[in-house]
């Protein structure tokens, strides 16, 4: 009964034993290990692996509760996958169960057996060296929890992404999972270098992710993170796909889910999330990987270090990296370009935005001499705003009306040769009034010039924002806000940082905070509201971004109406100055939305669409 308690911890659905069996064929030292399934791992399933094995004399101990071969004298130096002793004897207790193994100086394997928790004598086997072991009708000792099990196809996608996920930490070792449907899932070996590595995350992630990938590597007081994630224009639909393993070991960890998604918060919409692959390598006695029995969730000694590990070497690679297109979007293109095919749409955010066209041509513009945002002093004076070359009151001049061919303009002259060889390549037209069509040595680039310049606007905004102390209001009387004392403690802690943000408070007595000034952005707002929100921030993450995140929104909506317009004709000369400062500024590759802005088709793919390939 004990063990039928500590199963409904440790085996929760199919997936959750492969997952064990798995881990103790890793930690034996396997190069290849085999799985089959039947009837979504309920019916059937068996791991066969070449590992170390187990000797006869042992293997009653190996289903015994607690016990194990994989700790050392100290709890905290745990550097196995397994470690707690209660898988097998867990599994024996609500299944039929049998182990058989074979060591490498045996002279012959033997088997064990284990049906609804009732032990079997050890008895001889014949078997390879290695381990096979054999789960047979899952639950059916405790058949209430068959009530909760999902369908098969579901629970065959659970174990196919557990075995991707342990795949990913082990290139060297081959897997195989077959299944009923005669759908078998290969990942053959690779080697443990960073290029063996990146071989197979290919294998599991698909071929494009590795031409979509940039490559991070990092370290901070004795933490290391290594791994790639995937360039803004490269997104999922969800964040199954982001993988992260600590010490080799795969994990679902808040931490650092939210340190992901904060460092691409500036160049993804809400709804879009970034494909990623992160190792990160510490002493085992700072972290804490026995939070739960499935050992899913780790505890870090020093979570802001590694929190800001994650978002700081996200962002330096980001920058690093430069301007890069997706590949999948030339691969839209392409298939949008063939007969019969249906009209291609880049997953853009849901977030109920109207066209850029509809949008900005409805717009009643922004007037900066009447912004709240005057204060930041943005390069706009009294006479009006500082030429930039893009501003509205210089496009003016060149609103001429339609020209003679309004739908293919640019410049008569050759482009020099060093702009083909730029990353964006030379302007040779514009058209419908808001695509620049440029050309390099080997690719066609289409860009979208609002949201190319929407994005190089904010950055700028951003930059001139966070370059010095935000400029605040003082109220006229001070908000005192209502806090537990902890909270209270916390943002007192935080008052020099929060202060660099425009937002002046102090402690007000043992649970209270009384907020001076606020940032001159953010207008009229709820103090008490956000005093909350970044209290609860703290507690959680131990950062004060939602005032960062609150402020850099405010400078997105003044970059959405501060940059030039769809509709809006521009000189050859105009559209290289676009390109080129495109390619100076980081994350340029999509907008301030989320989108892309600009999309390269190469010259081999084009050829291909007219046969010439």
């Amino acid at each position: 009964m004990i063990n039928q308690i500590a199963a409904g911890e440790v085996i929760e659905r199919p997936a959750s034993v492969v997952k064990e069996l798995v881990e103790n064929a890793l930690d034996a030292g396997a190069s290849r290990v085999e799985i089959v399934t039947a009837g979504g791992g309920l019916n059937l399933i068996r791991v066969t692996d070449d590992g170390s094995g187990i000797p006869e004399p042992e293997l009653a101990l190996a289903i015994a509760r607690h016990c194990t071969s994989k700790l050392s004298d100290d709890i905290l130096d745990i550097r196995s996958l397994g470690f707690r002793g209660e898988a097998l004897p867990s599994i024996g207790s609500v299944a039929r169960l049998s182990i058989r193994s074979r060591t490498a100086t045996g002279d012959s394997a033997a088997e064990i057996g284990i049906e609804g928790g009732r032990v079997s004598a050890v008895k001889p086997a014949a078997a390879n060296r290695g381990t096979t072991v054999e789960v047979r009708d899952l639950f059916f000792a405790t058949p209430a929890r068959l009530k909760f099990m999902k369908g098969e196809r579901a629970e065959s996608s659970a174990t196919s992404d557990v075995v991707k996920r342990i795949a990913i930490a082990f290139p060297a070792v081959r897997f195989t999972l077959a299944g009923p449907d005669r759908s078998t899932l290969e990942l053959p070996a690779t080697d443990d270098t960073a290029e063996g590595r990146l071989a197979r995350v290919a294998q599991v992630m698909g071929k494009d992710f590795p031409d979509n990938a940039i490559a991070i590597d990092a370290m901070r007081d004795g933490v290391h993170l290594a791994g790639h994630v995937s360039i803004p224009s490269y997104t999922r639909a969800n964040a199954l796909q982001q993988y992260a393993y600590v010490n080799g070991r795969p994990v679902r960890d808040k931490l650092i889910a939210g340190a992901i998604r904060g460092a691409f918060a500036d160049v993804l919409p809400r709804d879009r999330h970034a494909v990623t692959v992160l190792f990160l390598s510490l002493d085992p006695a700072t972290v804490d990987v026995n939070v739960h029995p499935a050992k899913a969730d780790v505890r870090f000694r020093d979570p802001g270090l590694v929190r800001g590990l994650i978002v700081g070497a996200i962002r330096e690679a980001l920058a690093g990296a430069g301007i890069r297109a997706a590949t999948t979007g030339a691969a839209g293109m392409m298939a949008a370009f063939r007969p019969g095919a249906a009209p291609y749409s880049h997953p853009g955010p849901a977030n109920g935005h109207r066209s850029y066209e509809a949008a900005y041509r409805a717009s009643s513009g922004f007037d900066p001499l009447r912004s709240a945002q005057r204060p930041l002093d943005m390069g706009y004076g009294e006479a009006g705003p500082r030429a930039n070359g893009f501003a509205e009151n210089e496009q003016a001049a060149f609103d001429t009306g339609p020209l003679a061919s309004a739908d293919a303009r640019a410049g008569t002259a050759e482009p020099a040769e060093a702009l083909l060889g730029m990353v964006l390549g030379a302007a040779r037209a514009q058209v419908h009034e808001n695509y620049i069509v440029a050309q390099t040595r080997d690719s066609l680039v289409i860009v979208d010039q609002h949201a190319a310049h929407e994005r190089l606007v904010y950055e700028a905004l951003k930059n001139a924002l966070h370059a010095r102390a935000v400029p605040s209001q003082m109220l006229l009387l001070p908000e005192i806000v209502d806090l537990p004392e902890e909270d209270a403690e916390r943002l007192a802690m935080h008052s020099q940082t929060l202060a660099q943000f425009g937002l002046g408070l102090e402690r007000f007595g043992p649970g209270a905070v009384a907020v001076r000034e606020t940032p001159s952005m953010l207008g009229e707002t709820d103090v008490q509201q956000l005093v909350r929100d970044l209290a609860d921030e703290i507690a959680d993450n131990d950062t004060v971004e939602t005032l960062k995140e609150r402020l850099d929104k405010i400078a997105a909506t003044m970059a959405c109406h501060g940059s030039v317009r769809s509709g809006r004709l521009l000189k050859a000369e105009e559209m290289n100055a676009l390109l080129r400062q495109m390619e100076a500024t980081p994350g340029s590759g999509t907008c301030n939305h989320g989108r892309p802005t600009y999309i390269e088709l190469k010259l081999a793919d084009i050829e291909r669409l007219f046969g010439r390939r």
